[in-house]
């Protein structure tokens, strides 16, 4: 019987899973051709009577902030520290190494389609996608689906900021600037605080909010707008910032997408001109390459556009086509198992959760009608006592009728027993009526029983099922525990082997470095004697220095003495000139 049983799951089990397929397939089949129907029927989407064409001029600002100050931050913290605001802001340090070529964004504007929202370039046309800005971030914490919009009731801007820098009511206050019509507060107090916060939490924090402020959503130069610590404070909350990101993009300056051609500083606005206009399908490297791409038309419900909410308005996305791009995950058997089994154990747990209301519901039902039965039986019993006085009402007439005499004319007399008829079939009537609805609020108690029986054995049969499903995963989690400390065992056993192998050589090495010290003192003494020596020799070589100046002396007195013509005297001038040069050689040792 349990066979049979697991086999009919199975079965349903795997047709669920063919119908969810056909389902996704059809819906996929109608998306499409519904997409199809509504670009032939209101074509490109664009305003009535707007023609698309590209610009003639643009007027490009490159003014931005300088972020040396957050670099030196960035390259002042740990490691540690540095992972810790990956984990919870991504990859947004990136952001402030990025390079910005004036020429190309001049030369690139020129191709922005304000009513595409995408780059033009001949056939080729580039749109930027929520996908690549969530590839550029890299941030696990966020949540694609939910997005960010602003609320109706959210906290002042000296809330948000207390709440995100730790500070007081009173230094908060102090350092916040009105700019225009709405409020900012300088990176100049951020950046003090960055450096001096002890809380390497809050310290992150604030550096983030920097980054967002002065690099991601600048307005005012060296400021932070109140609007981004709105967006910056619903970020606790896992809210994805890309799709307004996106559309602060549309709205401030026109996204670079990466082309193939090589990057370099020397290339004017020309050249990039001619790179652009002659730029084709094959010539883009996407962000995201290991990403599949997928040509689709985008919608919301009943429009043919989708509204990007921003932090400070609201941006149109509505090109004809874009590239999407979906990342798909193959998982393995035993994931795909446990995922089958959590989703089969919530839908279970839904049910029996809805089998507890639907019960709950039908015991208020059961106690309501067992009110009105009550009621009701209570009406059935005073027409019952009000019938019987009526018997007894007319049984007493009737005596006093036939004690009293004919004091009435036999017409009188018919016609108040006509009334009193018609008012006893009344009562008939009105009794049988409430018998009859007694009983089938009695038919209707015994099926509502019968249901909370077939309900409750059915909670049951789904209780055990689930005790089942559990103990299968708790065996399943046992044999991969079992697996695990294998695997752990083993390696500890390698790290054991090569600790044994490094403490063989660490005993071997200083062995090595004991022959190596005797060596050294060796060489160091025979040092100190050849130095002893050399001092000896230095000191006679200094005296046959001074004997050899001695000598010169003695040369010139004897070369005044004899004539150089003399063959003495000749001898005597050869003698001087080697003596002469041994003095020469000789001057470095006095």
């Amino acid at each position: 019987m349990a066979s049979h049983y697991r086999n009919a799951l199975v079965r349903i089990r795997l047709l669920d899973r063919k119908l969810i397929m056909e389902k996704g397939f059809l819906d996929r089949v109608e998306d499409n051709a519904a997409a199809e129907l509504m670009q032939r029927e209101k074509g490109d989407s664009l305003v009535e009577g707007y023609v698309s064409e590209l610009w003639d001029f643009t007027r490009v600002s490159v003014t931005q902030n300088n972020f040396q100050e957050l670099k030196e931050i960035w390259d002042q913290w740990n490691n540690e520290v540095r992972q810790l605001f990956f984990s919870n802001y991504g990859d947004l340090p990136y952001l402030l190494y990025m390079k910005v070529d004036n020429r190309l964004f001049r030369a690139l504007a020129q191709f922005w389609n304000p009513a595409y929202s995408c780059f033009t370039f001949g056939n080729v046309d580039l749109v930027p996608t929520i996908e690549k800005y969530m590839a550029l971030l890299r941030c696990s914490k966020i949540l694609v689906d939910k997005v960010y919009s602003k609320a109706v009731n959210t906290p002042t801007f000296l809330k948000r900021l207390m709440n995100i820098t730790g500070m007081s009511e009173e230094r908060v206050t102090a350092r916040i600037k009105q700019n225009g019509d709405s409020k900012c507060i300088p990176w100049k107090n951020l950046k003090d605080l960055i450096l001096a916060h002890p809380n390497t939490r809050k310290k992150i924090d604030v550096f983030a909010l920097s980054i967002y402020g002065l690099v991601v959503f600048p307005k005012t130069l060296r400021h932070v707008d109140e609007t981004v610590t709105d967006l910056f404070d619903r970020l606790e909350k896992r809210v994805t910032p890309v799709p307004t990101i996106l559309a602060e993009t549309f709205s401030y300056s026109p996204l670079k997408e990466k082309v193939a051609t090589p990057r370099r500083d020397d290339i004017s606005e020309e050249k990039w001109m001619t790179i652009f206009q002659n730029l084709q399908e094959e010539d883009i490297e996407w962000r995201a390459p290991w990403l599949l791409l997928d040509e689709i038309l985008y919608r919301c419900g009943d429009f043919d556009w989708i509204p990007l909410i921003g932090i400070w308005e609201a941006v149109g996305y509505a090109p004809l086509l874009s590239m999407e791009e979906h990342l798909r995950v193959v998982p393995t058997k035993l994931e795909i198992i446990k995922q089958d089994f959590e989703r089969r154990n919530a839908e279970l747990e839904k049910k029996i959760e809805q089998m507890e209301e639907e019960m709950m519901n039908l015991r208020l039902h059961v106690d309501v009608q067992k009110l009105e039965a009550d009621k009701l039986r209570k009406g059935k019993n005073k027409a019952e006592e009000e019938l019987d006085s009526l018997k007894t009402d007319y049984k007493k007439l009737r005596l006093s009728m036939r004690t009293a005499g004919l004091g009435k004319t036999s017409e009188q007399w018919r016609e108040e027993i006509r009334e009193e008829k018609n008012k006893s079939d009344w009562w008939e009537r009105k009794f049988q009526e409430v018998q009859a609805r007694n009983e089938a609020l009695e038919k209707r108690l015994s099926e509502s029983q019968k249901e909370k029986g077939e309900l409750k054995d059915m909670v049951v049969e789904l209780e055990g099922f689930l005790r089942q499903h559990r103990s299968r995963n708790s065996v399943v989690e046992l044999k991969a525990s079992l697996s695990k400390i294998e695997e752990m065992k083993s390696k500890i056993e390698g790290l054991e082997a090569a600790l044994r192998n490094c403490e063989v050589r660490i005993e071997h090495l200083e062995a090595k470095e004991g022959r190596q010290n005797e060596q050294l003192q060796y060489f160091q003494n025979q040092v100190r004697d050849r130095n002893h020596v050399m001092g000896e020799a230095v000191v006679h070589i200094r005296e046959v220095a001074d004997y050899l100046q001695a000598l010169i002396v003695q040369a010139d007195a004897l070369s005044v003495k004899y004539e150089l013509e003399s063959d003495r005297g000749q001898e005597l001038a050869s003698l001087l000139k080697k003596i002469k040069v041994l003095s020469i050689r000789a001057k470095p040792y006095l």
